[in-house]
């Protein structure tokens, strides 16, 4: 009878740890289901976005793991002590649930100036003058101006037309042969120039569908050509697209992304990808006078959002030094972007060698402007052999075994 009455108690006892057990389990699948409904629900500028996850990931550093880890193990306290503080875990909580680093007031002024969002990037490399009050600044051109597609007046159109004569261009010591290396696009094709916009001052409003930044890679190609690399400019209207689909001006990434991956479907010798644009600074920022000459200086903007920038960066960091050896002060250095709520991208993630470049700014000249492709082209002849020489070193002793 006694064992009879301990096993039921037992059942009982068993039952109830069931119970409990389900009830908890029910009451944490009943909370994960509200959280994710709360998240679902909420506004899209309330929403935890990747970006937001990215950014809070990016304040948790080594020492900070180290003391994470040490409060289950102190071992690691030991090891974590020799080196500086460490922050505060009421610091932490509030970087992480705020994205306001304390010791960095861009993060907040970012949040509250208008436009001071802009300058939300890192600059890898500066050129000469480069800091954070005159980074590059894109910008995008009133909604009204892309919905009832006003265009200015065009101006001082004389000569930017250049008519080349074949004959007078030497040949080439070396060529690509019929190869085409570079591709050449324009994500944001419409971005002009004050000085051919008759009546136009306000930079926000210098887009035109004529006289743009595609001229530059007219010029940029018939250098490379001189060099004997072969290029493709692809002048693809992307805002034309945009305009037929009805998306927006900063989906223009995602419209040539499309141009871009199809090019390199149809041509597999395409191994460097220029995006060409034009900043919105004026004039004093982005104008340099080498050996008595004006020129527009160029910026190399790196997508930090692309999980491998670092090697689209080894690249833009080369071209600015032999710019800064050849032509010193065209380049004003290499940027990385990377700020919450921006494309930071730029579709570098396609190749390792795919950079965005800024050519000038609203105030510049043509003439101006051909020198910096010229110079471009220049500096890029020269990288580009030296990397095929090398190459070719390296596949030597190879094929000479066969």
């Amino acid at each position: 009878m006694k064992n009879t009455r301990n096993s039921g108690a037992f059942l009982i006892v068993q039952g109830a740890s069931i119970l409990k057990i389900g009830t908890a389990l029910s009451l944490f699948i009943l909370f994960i289901f509200s959280i994710s409904g709360l998240l679902t629900s909420l506004k899209p500028q309330y929403q935890l976005m990747s970006s937001s996850v990215n950014q809070a990931a990016t304040n948790v550093n080594g020492k900070l793991l180290y003391q994470l880890i040490g409060w289950e193990n102190h071992h690691f306290l030991k090891i974590e002590n020799n080196w500086e503080a460490t922050p505060k875990l009421t610091n932490l909580i509030f970087t992480l649930s705020s994205n306001i680093n304390l010791n960095d007031p861009r993060s907040l002024l970012g949040r509250e100036l208008p436009g001071f969002y802009q300058f939300d990037g890192k600059i890898l490399v500066a050129g000469e003058g480069t800091n954070y009050t005159n980074m590059p600044v894109e910008s995008a051109p009133p909604i009204k101006i892309m919905e009832e597609q006003r265009e200015a007046a065009l101006q001082n159109l004389e000569g930017l037309d250049k008519s080349t004569d074949e004959n007078s261009a030497s040949s080439p010591n070396q060529t690509t042969g019929g190869r085409k290396v570079v591709y050449v696009y324009f994500s944001h094709n419409r971005e002009s120039y004050l000085p051919y916009l008759k009546g136009v001052s306000d930079p926000d409003l210098a887009y035109h569908s004529q006289i743009n930044v595609t001229k530059i890679g007219d010029e940029l190609e018939q250098s490379l050509e001189e060099k004997g690399i072969g290029s493709f400019i692809d002048k693809t209207d992307i805002q034309a697209e945009l305009n037929k689909k009805g998306w927006k001006f900063w989906q223009s990434y995602d419209e040539s992304r499309t141009v871009v991956q199809t090019a390199m479907t149809n041509n597999r010798d395409y191994h460097y990808f220029i995006d060409i644009h034009r900043d919105s600074q004026r004039r004093d920022k982005t104008t340099v006078t080498i050996n008595g000459k004006s020129y527009a200086k160029v910026a190399f903007i790196i997508g930090g959002k692309n999980p491998n920038y670092e090697k689209n960066a080894k690249l833009a960091k080369e071209l600015h030094d032999r710019l800064q050896k050849k032509y010193k002060g065209l380049s004003r250095g290499v940027i990385i972007k990377n700020a919450a709520g921006s494309n930071s991208i730029y579709n570098q993630n396609l190749s390792e060698n795919a950079i965005l470049m800024e050519f000038g700014g609203v105030d510049n000249t043509f003439d101006e402007l051909n020198r910096s492709a010229d110079a471009l082209a220049d500096v890029f002849s020269d990288f580009y052999w030296q990397a095929e020489k090398v190459n070719t070193d390296i596949k030597q002793p190879a094929d000479q075994q066969k």
